[in-house]
């Protein structure tokens, strides 16, 4: 999950202040971000104020296109387009 921490520092946030803004102890983050379920990653995503997969897409992965987003797959580097509704 280093794209949580990406963000967070992005945000100005420790992860002291985004625990307290989920409600948990500190401890507690770092046990949640080793292996989160998804509801975990849905509250992570709320409270950053972004959509689920960016928790999942580096910056130099997301390309703005025209028409909307895409990914470039890891594995091969084509696109891959992304329909937000």
């Amino acid at each position: 999950m280093d794209n949580i921490e990406a963000l967070l520092k992005e945000k100005g946030l420790t992860k002291t202040a985004f625990s307290d803004l989920l409600g948990i102890k500190k401890q507690n983050l770092n046990g949640l971000m080793k292996n989160p379920t998804l509801e975990t990653i849905k509250k992570f995503a709320s409270v950053l104020g972004v959509e689920t997969w960016q928790l999942f897409a580096n910056p130099e992965e997301i390309h703005h296109k025209r028409d909307g987003i895409s990914l470039t797959c890891p594995h091969c580097g084509k696109d891959i387009n992304l329909k937000i509704e």
